[in-house]
């Protein structure tokens, strides 16, 4: 029941922060890139592969912090599905090289975080 709370307050916390990202872009700048995703998708891998590094190979590494962070936050601040329905609106509107930009964009820039930021031993 701990963890379940723990992944109901990040995750929570992690839609609050998108929500906040989206509201600041949305003010901010105008353009049919779906910015706002973007930035929330590379934030939340930035901080997830520097949390699975931070607690890779440490025996005393807080679980519950992790689940917080990793599984909640984390989960709650990225958003694999609204990427899919920006990229398909974006094909659908004719913004064909939009949709492709954001697709490569998303998963070039999200992958390598993860890759090499998160330190993790094989």
């Amino acid at each position: 029941m701990h963890n379940i709370l723990l992944v109901f307050l990040g995750g929570g916390l992690g839609s609050l922060a998108r929500f906040g990202i989206s509201e600041i872009v949305k003010n901010n700048f105008k353009s049919s890139f779906p910015i706002a995703t973007l930035c929330s998708n590379i934030l939340s891998c930035l901080i997830l592969a520097l949390m699975v590094g931070l607690f890779s190979g440490k025996v005393d590494a807080n679980p519950a912090m992790k689940t917080l962070i990793v599984v909640g936050f984390c989960g709650g601040f990225s958003t694999f599905s609204t990427f899919s329905y920006e990229t398909v609106e974006l094909m659908r509107s004719g913004n064909i090289m939009y949709a492709i930009s954001n697709i490569l964009i998303s998963v070039a820039v999200c992958v390598a975080l993860v890759y090499f930021l998160s330190k993790q031993t094989a």
